[in-house]
C-alpha cells in the first residue's frame, strides 16, 4: 500500500494533527439549564486556539463563564442571558425563536442545550429568516439555509475579530505556525506532486491522475482518495 496517507495520519491520536487543548482559554458552551440572568464583562482575552476573542462574564451569582466575544464589547458592558423579544441587544443569548427577523446571530445550537456548535469564527455571523410555530429558519455564512428548533439558543450580534483576513501573510512560515497552533498541516501537497510510494495519485512521466479519481465507498483506507462515491462526475 505504501505509506500511510495524510487523511489516515489524521485520524490518529497523539499527532501534530490533533488541536493541543492548552491553547484554549476553555470551553465555550452556554450552560444545560438556561437560567435567566444577567452578567458584567470583566475581561477580553485573545484566545490561541481561536480566530475570536472570548470575553469572561461574571454573572450574579459571582459564578464567572467564558463567551465569545461579540463585535463591539468593552469592559464593563452587561449582557443578558434572557427568553425576552425586547432584548436585542449585542451580547445577549436569547432561543433563535424570540429573535427578530433579520438579526445577526452567531454560536447557535443545532439542537436545544448543546451549547453552540453554529458560526463560532472571529467576524462571522449568520442571519434569522423566517420563524414557524416550532422552526426557525437561518442563513450561514456560506449562504445555505438551515431549519433549527426556535428553542435553540445564540448570541445575538457578529462575532469579534473580523478583519483578521484583511493582512497578508507575506511568508510561509507565518502561515505554517498559524495553522500548527490549530492542529492543521500547512503546505497541503497535492497527491499528483507526491511519488508514487506516497499517494494512489502519484508517479508517472508528469503530472496526472492515471486512473478514475472516483472511488467506491467500501474502498480500504489507502486507496480513498479523490471522489468518493460520487454519484456523477464532469460538467453538468
Amino acid at each position: 500500500m505504501g505509506k500511510r496517507l495524510i487523511q489516515q495520519r489524521r485520524g490518529r491520536a497523539n499527532s501534530k494533527f490533533n488541536a493541543p487543548s492548552h491553547r484554549y482559554k476553555g470551553k465555550i458552551k452556554y450552560s444545560q439549564n438556561f437560567e435567566l440572568t444577567e452578567g458584567i464583562i470583566i475581561d477580553i482575552l485573545h484566545d490561541p486556539g481561536r480566530t475570536a476573542p472570548v470575553a469572561h462574564v461574571k454573572l450574579k451569582n459571582d459564578k464567572i463563564v467564558t463567551i465569545l466575544a461579540p463585535e463591539g464589547i468593552k469592559n464593563g458592558d452587561r449582557i443578558k442571558f434572557t427568553d425576552k423579544k425586547n432584548e436585542i441587544i449585542a451580547g445577549n443569548v436569547l432561543p433563535v425563536g424570540k429573535i427578530p427577523e433579520g438579526a445577526p446571530i452567531y454560536n447557535i445550537e443545532l439542537s436545544p442545550g448543546d451549547g453552540g456548535k453554529l458560526v463560532r469564527a472571529g467576524g462571522s455571523n449568520a442571519t434569522v429568516v423566517s420563524h414557524d410555530k416550532i422552526k426557525t429558519v437561518i442563513q450561514l455564512p456560506s449562504g445555505q439555509f438551515k431549519t433549527i428548533d426556535s428553542k435553540c439558543r445564540a448570541t445575538v450580534g457578529i462575532a469579534a475579530g473580523g478583519g483578521r483576513k484583511d493582512k497578508p501573510f507575506l511568508k510561509a512560515g507565518k502561515k505554517y505556525y498559524s495553522y500548527k497552533k490549530r492542529g492543521k498541516q500547512y503546505p497541503i501537497v497535492r497527491g499528483v506532486a507526491m511519488c508514487a510510494v506516497s499517494h494512489p495519485h502519484g508517479g508517472g512521466g508528469h503530472q496526472h491522475v492515471g486512473k478514475p479519481s472516483t472511488v467506491k465507498r467500501g474502498a480500504p483506507p489507502g486507496r480513498k482518495v479523490g471522489s468518493l462515491s460520487a454519484k456523477r462526475t464532469g460538467r453538468r
